[in-house]
């Protein structure tokens, strides 16, 4: 530290020539610096700019395409979604339909079927009647024949 305070004391120049003298160098340095960066500007900057708008105009047309497209792929979305409703509202209907005549057909063969039953029973029940006519006819000429035997045999 002590040093550094020799330093600094020994460094003060008394009179011209000091840290911001003005002098012919300075507008010299200025013209450099000036040149520099036009020079800067030509080589360096001026295709670093173009490069980075390109890329930023590459980017807005990408991302504008992008919203092209997601917006075409909401509307067919959308148009999809209402066409499957319809499909599902349109085989709801189908099965109604399908189940509604399904049921006609049923009661239909039930008609049928309970018409066919009644006659068959009506059939069965009369041939039944029948035979049991023609069991009583034959068991009364039996009955008979026998109360004629019996009674000839009670004669004797």
């Amino acid at each position: 530290m002590i040093n550094l305070s020799i330093l600094i004391s020994s460094s003060e120049v008394s009179g011209p020539g000091g840290l911001f003298d003005i002098n012919a160098t300075l507008p010299l340095v200025a013209i450099q610096f000036i040149l520099l960066m036009v020079i800067l500007n030509i080589i360096l900057y001026s295709p670093l700019l173009t490069i980075i708008e390109e890329r930023k105009e590459y980017i807005l047309s990408h991302l504008a395409e992008a919203s092209e497209k997601l917006a075409q792929a909401k509307e067919l979305t959308t148009q999809y979604e209402q066409d499957l409703e319809t499909a599902r509202k349109e085989a709801q209907l189908e099965i109604a339909n399908s189940q509604n005549i399904h049921k006609e057909i049923l009661a239909i063969e039930l008609d049928i079927s309970q018409k066919y039953i009644d006659s068959l029973l009506d059939t069965i029940s009369n041939d039944l009647l029948d035979k049991k006519k023609t069991a009583l006819d034959s068991l009364d000429s039996i009955v008979q024949s026998l109360c004629t035997e019996v009674e000839t045999k009670l004669s004797i």
